[in-house]
């Protein structure tokens, strides 16, 4: 893990994260440079900062985007908003539940990462899929090379990324050369469904997938056939309990495993350390709905995987690294244990050797990325060579 600020983890997860998604080393320093005393400063003073440093990065690339543009350099132009995307993006998950900057950082997030979506005309379409009262938000990305119905993994976040964090990190543009296209959505609980639509997140993560594989079997280019599933961080939980009880899915990877979120809720509440999030019991409150602490973990009860996974028969990869901070190993373990159903299983710890060994792989992504790639190219029909 990269350790910019020597005392503070939050931040120090955020910029491992940014990098991963796209982030330059010298707009890193820039950002980054001024903040050192910030980073030991009382909670808000320091939040303040890094925002006005990360927003101002962002604004700058903006302003040389719009010069790109005005001379006809749309792909330069989109290429700086993007990047912007991900700077505003960082800044605006460091603020807590509540702070007034918070939804207008979240709208200049979107409107960046999609006009350098389409000036860069990258392989990236919005969709919308309708849930409730309102839609659930995606990124399809198409396969490479594919004539016909496409084979897909649709793709969910964890406990605070979004769709545009997990386009960006590159799972689906590994895909894509893979032969199979992807799905990244924004599922209750996250991103857009949570910021603009209010939708909590849900233990019966079946509820919403069911809904987007309803969905997914109306398009003419995917192959209803061979629609796979994947969750990072707290993902790996909604993945395995929707693969369970939704048998369209025809396999089934965790990018960090989380068989018992509702434990580690508990000893995290013992401990009051290692917060993968600001203001993180707001936060989750937030997410999962629950007035007061006692009410969320409530809640939380039911966010475990015990008795559930013997209902997979399909193909199923659980990851997890080494080092994981964050969830312990063992969890990998219970979930892979329990998978006595699949017709193929498999428990790939990623190590030192080749990297990816914090919590879901965000100190590298790139070789555990490109082994989860390959396992789903060969589970769904893909190819993993030239």
């Amino acid at each position: 893990m990269f350790k910019y600020f020597p005392t503070n983890y939050v931040w120090n997860l955020s910029i491992n994260l940014a990098i991963e998604m796209g982030a330059r080393m010298g707009e890193i320093e820039a950002m980054c440079g001024p903040l050192m005393q910030a980073s030991q400063q009382p909670d808000a003073q320091g939040t303040a900062a890094f925002r006005q440093s990360w927003v101002g990065m962002g604004d700058r690339l903006a302003e040389l985007a719009a010069e790109d543009e005005a001379r006809g350099r749309s792909i330069s132009a989109g290429d700086k908003l993007q990047r912007a995307s991900i700077y505003y993006l960082t800044a605006e998950r460091m603020l807590g539940h509540g702070d007034p900057e918070r939804p207008g950082l979240y709208e200049r997030t979107q409107q960046a990462f999609r006009r350098g979506i389409r000036l860069s005309g990258a392989n990236c379409e919005r969709v919308e899929i309708p849930y409730g009262d309102g839609h659930i938000a995606g990124l399809y990305v198409r396969a490479e090379g594919v004539h016909g119905r496409q084979p897909i993994l649709v793709q969910v976040n964890g406990l605070d990324s979004t769709k545009e964090m997990k386009y960006f990190v590159g799972l689906p543009r590994w895909l894509a050369q893979r032969g199979v296209a992807s799905l990244v959505i924004d599922q209750p609980g996250t991103g857009e469904a949570l910021r603009l639509w209010n939708m909590k997140a849900v233990h019966d993560s079946e509820r919403w997938a069911s809904k987007v594989v309803d969905w997914l079997e109306t398009r003419p280019d995917v192959d209803p056939r061979r629609i796979g599933l994947e969750g990072v961080s707290l993902g790996g939980y909604y993945c395995p309990r929707a693969v369970a009880f939704e048998p369209r899915f025809a396999m089934g990877v965790v990018w960090g495993a989380n068989h018992d979120w509702r434990d580690v809720q508990k000893k995290r509440l013992a401990r009051e350390g290692d917060f993968p999030v600001p203001h993180y019991w707001d936060h989750v409150r937030w997410v999962w709905g629950g007035g007061t602490l006692e009410e969320f973990m409530e809640i939380a009860e039911h966010v475990h995987l015990d008795g559930i996974l013997d209902r997979i028969r399909v193909p199923f990869l659980v990851t997890h690294g080494e080092k994981d901070s964050q969830i312990p190993l063992k969890w990998a373990q219970r979930t892979y244990d329990q998978l006595v159903n699949s017709p193929r299983r498999e428990l790939k710890i990623f190590t030192d050797r080749e990297g990816g060994v914090q919590h879901s792989s965000f100190d590298n992504s790139a070789n555990a990325g490109a082994y989860i790639a390959d396992w789903v190219a060969e589970a769904l029909g893909g190819r993993v060579a030239v």
